[in-house]
């Protein structure tokens, strides 16, 4: 698996310096954490997960570019789907499996795929049934985490993984009134950090829950404004960022869920520019702006972008038309990939300021430096684009064909 390889070998090379690489649930793990990009979720109890992949649908069509998934057993279905959705998930798990072993997919085709879980013992369980096909996940995610439940979470997780002989991963959200509210927050945060920690190995990334968070004040963004918009959740974000994002011993961070994927009656003035996009394309540039934000995309892309400078990675998403524009966003620019490049050639021999090889800002090595390591790393699985390309050209695909996603 690799991002954009639903690209043809000739575009990719028209679009990208440098492709991104493959990877794997076996890749390093201090790789794949970055590696997830756009992570869509899907209800435990849809019963054509094993069909879709079988008939390519995670590689063409509306699931084109689908590198990560979750397959949810908790907020997305009803409480009274729950035994029937947990048969569904296994049984589709296994076609899957089943259909890799007798080479009729191939794996390296296939999404890292999580499982979000109720309960440590819904975990057990599930992992249970799976048997041998409990190879083909990459892992579970774990809603409502907190310092209360989470040891039981990973401790499971754990014993699973040992017992099965597979690499397994968790990925807790942070979600909770514990965590939101100002009174009790640094203590969890802190008292969840200290779980974390103690199992390092098995913790793929950090997530948002700004739906739940966002939901505890009787609050919802709009489709013109961005989850940084909601001072309350904006405040959470900052702390969660100070306590998990420190280069001491850092967690990758993934942006919260964006909600919107049709139109509706707009206030704001769009948040995207029209110069990009006509310098690209020229009209046909422009008439696919306006799909993006008819589509109220622009407030997708407004928020990915302060993701990034956050230093959040990758997002969780619920409709398949985000998958290009958040993995589109998280590939590397030329003068990005240079100025990282410099500052980590420098530093073992230089600790001072050097000047951008784009006479445009300073690089000074040690500041920059934790900057300059992750965007190698962002390089290597999402490519650097060409002097002359951006992510306008990733969404739209290819300028001699129609503009659309």
């Amino acid at each position: 698996m690799k991002h954009f390889q639903y690209l043809s070998k000739e575009k990719r090379s028209e679009i990208f310096l440098y492709e991104p690489i493959h990877f794997s649930k076996e890749t390093e793990r201090e790789m794949l954490a970055y590696a997830l990009g756009a992570t869509l979720y899907m209800p435990g109890s849809r019963t054509a997960i094993a069909g879709d992949v079988l008939s390519g649908k995670f590689l063409n069509g509306k699931h084109e570019g689908l590198t990560s998934m979750v397959i949810c057993l908790e907020d997305s279905i009803g409480d009274t789907e729950v035994e029937t959705a947990e048969a569904n998930t296994v049984s589709q798990i296994g076609t899957i499996s089943d259909s890799v072993l007798k080479g009729q997919f191939d794996q390296r085709n296939l999404p890292l795929i999580f499982i979000r879980i109720r309960s440590r013992e819904q975990m057990k369980r599930v992992a249970r049934k799976l048997k041998h096909h409990i190879q083909l996940i990459s892992g579970f995610v774990f809603p409502k985490f907190t310092s209360e439940n989470g040891r039981g979470y990973y401790t499971a997780l754990q014993e699973i993984a040992s017992d099965s002989s597979v690499t397994l991963y968790g990925m807790p959200i942070l979600e909770t009134k514990e965590i939101i509210y100002k009174e009790t927050r640094m203590n969890e945060l802190l008292g969840i950090k200290a779980i974390l920690d103690d199992f390092y190995e098995y913790v793929l990334n950090v997530r948002l829950g700004g739906t739940d968070l966002s939901g505890l004040f009787g609050i919802r963004r709009s489709r013109d404004t961005t989850i940084y918009d909601i001072s309350v959740i904006r405040d959470c974000i900052t702390d969660i960022i100070n306590v998990f994002g420190r280069c001491e011993k850092e967690y990758v961070i993934s942006g919260p869920v964006w909600e919107y994927f049709g139109g509706g009656q707009r206030i704001l003035k769009p948040q995207i520019r029209q110069t990009p996009f006509q310098q690209a394309y020229g009209h046909e540039g422009l008439e696919f702006r306006a799909n993006l934000i008819d589509r109220y995309d622009d407030g997708l892309i407004h928020e990915i972008v302060l993701d990034n400078t956050n230093g959040l990675v990758g997002k969780t998403i619920i409709h398949p038309l985000h998958i290009k524009i958040v993995n589109a966003l998280n590939a590397v620019t030329r003068e990005e990939y240079l100025d990282a490049s410099s500052i980590l050639d420098q530093a073992q021999s230089y600790n001072g300021v050097i000047r951008s090889e784009f006479s445009n800002k300073m690089n000074e090595i040690k500041p920059h430096y934790n900057w300059a390591r992750k965007i190698i790393l962002k390089s290597k699985l999402y490519g650097v684009f060409h002097e002359q390309q951006s992510f306008i050209d990733l969404i739209s695909e290819t300028a001699n064909e129609q503009l659309y996603i």
